[in-house]
């Protein structure tokens, strides 16, 4: 049976994935940042662990205590993240490290615990949560856009790196999917943006009502189109380095190919929320 270490499995993404990988036959080593998570993931008859992205002691422990019950990792699945929104002239330097720590650094620390064993073995899947904002930038979610062009580059280069290896990585690039990403990206946004001094407050007052709303976007897709990629990217003899996932993100790769950058500005400041203040 092979095992696979997922991140941020509390609810969403990471929840369908454990789910749909256990049913799959992985054995699968759920991870949640909060200890309450963790007891339910247990309840649902997971192994599971805490592991805060943002600290190196708690990602070391989790990596430990897991590798206590196996041996070796077939997989490892980042996808433990949130976003921090808000205009970049309003978000603070202290803010830009906290959405670093979890989103890059986090993910960056995890994969190199496991990569000794993986090329001890010659053998594995890291398989990345990325975004369709990991290769467009949309208005008001800087710190977001930054952190997964990051993570990017990141692949890209390990790619490069393990060329002889057998060792395959994947990013999954997801748009809009049934999550609490938005709910999580509002707290973080009362936290670390002074709306009330800012020069952009009539476009938070759009953002927050659509962070605060029950109502899907657009195309918005359920957990299980990633699961339906995850599944690809770990079982394929040849997984693909880019799953694109939703008709935004499929749509916007192919724009950002064949349109000048001027033009794809214009579109994406209206997609994204941008416009006059």
């Amino acid at each position: 049976m092979r095992s696979v270490l997922i991140t941020g499995c509390s609810s969403g993404i990471g929840l369908c994935l454990a789910q749909g990988l256990k049913q799959a036959g992985y054995r699968v080593f759920a991870t949640a940042r909060k200890s309450k998570d963790v007891i339910k993931l247990k309840q649902l008859g997971f192994e599971s662990y805490q592991l805060d992205l943002a600290s190196s002691a708690s990602i070391q422990l989790a990596v430990s205590e897991i590798y206590t019950q196996t041996d070796t990792l077939y997989g490892l699945i980042h996808n433990g993240a949130y976003g921090q929104v808000g205009a970049l002239e309003d978000i603070s330097r202290e803010a830009l490290e906290v959405q670093f720590q979890t989103n890059v650094f986090g993910w960056h620390e995890l994969t190199n615990l496991v990569l000794p064993k993986m090329k001890q073995n010659n053998a594995g899947r890291i398989i990345y949560l990325s975004s369709v904002l990991g290769f467009v930038a949309m208005p008001f979610r800087g710190p977001y856009n930054a952190s997964k062009f990051a993570i990017e580059g990141l692949v890209d280069t390990l790619r490069l790196e393990l060329i002889d290896t057998r060792i395959q990585l994947s990013l999954i690039q997801p748009g809009p999917i049934e999550s609490q990403f938005r709910a999580n990206a509002y707290l973080a946004f009362k936290e670390y943006v002074d709306m009330n001094n800012s020069a952009y407050q009539l476009n938070y007052q759009g953002m927050i009502k659509r962070l605060k709303s029950s109502q899907l976007a657009a195309y918005t897709l359920p957990p299980e189109s990633v699961l339906k990629c995850t599944l690809h990217a770990l079982e394929s003899s040849k997984a693909k380095i880019h799953y694109w996932v939703t008709f935004p993100t499929k749509l916007l790769a192919i724009l950002k190919r064949i349109l000048p950058s001027r033009i794809m500005d214009k579109i994406l400041s209206k997609v994204g929320g941008g416009g006059k203040r």
